[in-house]
């Protein structure tokens, strides 16, 4: 099937679409046919999502508010085939110096979140569409300060094999992202980041940086392929191969 009509006709939901990996997996979507509905936290760059992708539906709010999600999801205005979720950030900090209110948000967010979302998946997602989760890699090796991000890497595999029989026959599969060149990286390493990009350029398999794109087109087959359920789906360019990454 050509790639302009692999989502034709069908509709696609990015839980945090309004920029980096969302956001460029709405665009793919779009690209291949798809109407989506995007949420996002700051309204300007909502809007301008929006605008460029001609959204059905968009909401701001916050998606880690369990009761604001909840609320979106239930009174979406038409049933999706394919939900994919973004939002939310890794903590990183050791447990003595932890700020508990934000290890736990940031805990919410990567465990509660999909389940919110789960919770309401039958009914407003058609049998054989996705919910589509994203994690990281980063954390499977122990290190000082990983403690929290390290709880989030291993639970979400668990979570989605788990839920991808409870949900049958909606698909629910995890990506799973090393390093990956977005905004939310820029923020998370300051100045550090360019020296970081030069570090992957030299040391990758792949000989490049990850982006989003690359992750929108994982995405954007794992909507499409009905056969994978249940399961994670790195994608780092061969970070974890890497002595000592």
């Amino acid at each position: 099937m050509d790639d302009d009509r692999t989502l034709r006709g069908q509709t696609v939901l990015v839980i945090g679409g309004s920029a980096g990996i969302g956001l460029e997996t709405a665009r793919l979507a779009r690209a291949c046919g798809a109407d989506v509905i995007l949420t996002g936290r700051d309204p300007q760059r909502l809007a301008r999502a929006v605008a460029e992708l001609d959204a059905v539906h968009a909401e701001v709010f916050d998606a880690t508010d369990s009761a604001a999600l909840a609320a979106f999801l239930g009174g979406l205005p038409r049933t999706v085939d394919h939900v994919m979720v973004t939002a939310g950030r890794p903590y990183y900090g050791r447990v003595a110096d932890v700020d508990v209110r934000e290890a736990r948000a940031s805990t919410d967010a990567h465990l509660w979140l999909p389940i919110t979302v789960a919770r309401h998946a039958t009914g407003m997602v058609r049998p054989g569409g996705t919910l589509l989760f994203m994690g990281g890699t980063g954390a499977r090796r122990p290190a000082p300060g990983l403690v929290f991000a390290a709880m989030g890497t291993a639970a979400l595999p668990a979570l989605t094999a788990n839920l991808a029989l409870e949900l049958a026959p909606i698909r629910v599969n995890l990506i799973a992202a090393g390093f990956v060149d977005t905004p939310l990286s820029a923020e998370l390493l300051g100045d550090d980041l360019e020296r970081r990009r030069d570090e992957l350029r030299a040391t990758l398999p792949i000989r490049r940086v990850v982006g989003p794109g690359d992750v929108a087109a994982l995405a954007v087959h794992i909507m499409t392929n009905e056969a994978l359920t249940g399961a994670t789906y790195d994608i780092d360019g061969g970070q974890q191969l890497l002595p000592g990454a």
